[in-house]
């Protein structure tokens, strides 16, 4: 009948055969949406990569955020099942060629964090030891920031803050106080600081600076520091 296709002794003809199949040898079937079938379960797997090799792979995506202290690398590959031992040499390699160096990264760590956010000593040391610094390392990296540049730095960050404050002169004090606390300053840079800055500020903040014994809340201060670490 004109139009239809012709019977043919293995079904209706489905016409002619498909693109790489030239001699109508049956293919492999695929799946739905053309996925290939699944490989042969006999087929020998593939050989397990290298434990030194995953390691360098891991530390290479670490270190490609941001620099990182030789303690971090370790936790990192610690998480992933790295053993102790590979996790060694690989670190050690690392250090030889300096791609890892906590003494470098301690120093850019104080310098970036003191001058970015006004971090004082006792907090940078903080961090450097969350980050596995070791206190020597870190010592030597705070050596740079001393007391003079640190009460320079609370003076800066006082009048900043000061431009924007608002309130009664003793209530301001203990807010700005608090700032340089939470940033690591001692009580003693903290109170004078904020006199200071006080002091230059109005003349109903002066008045309040004058009776202000810097000395003795800085004291008082350090006494209930030593307290709450007892």
């Amino acid at each position: 009948m004109a139009g239809r296709r012709a019977r043919t002794g293995r079904g209706w003809d489905a016409g002619p055969p498909r693109a790489g199949d030239a001699t109508g040898t049956p293919q492999p079937r695929r799946g739905r949406r053309g996925r290939a079938a699944e490989p042969d379960p006999g087929e020998a797997p593939a050989p397990p990569r290298d434990e030194a090799e995953l390691a360098r792979e891991i530390c290479l995506r670490q270190l490609a955020t941001r620099p990182r202290t030789r303690a971090e690398l370790a936790g990192a590959l610690a998480r992933r099942g790295i053993s102790e031992e590979t996790a060694e040499r690989v670190l050690d390699r690392y250090d030889e060629v300096g791609i890892v160096d906590d003494a470098a990264f301690a120093r850019a760590w104080v310098s970036s964090r003191h001058n970015g956010r006004g971090l004082a000593r006792r907090a940078l040391a903080n961090e450097l030891r969350q980050k596995g610094v070791d206190g020597e390392v870190a010592g030597a990296a705070l050596d740079g920031l001393d007391e003079e540049t640190e009460a320079e730095t609370a003076r800066v960050l006082v009048d900043r803050k000061l431009r924007t404050a608002r309130g009664e002169p003793d209530a301001v004090f203990r807010r700005l106080v608090g700032m340089l606390a939470r940033k690591g300053y001692p009580a003693g840079v903290a109170i004078g600081a904020v006199k200071d800055a006080l002091a230059a500020q109005s003349a109903e903040a002066a008045e309040f600076a004058e009776h202000i014994d810097a000395d003795a809340l800085a004291d008082a201060e350090n006494d209930l520091d030593a307290r709450r670490h007892d």
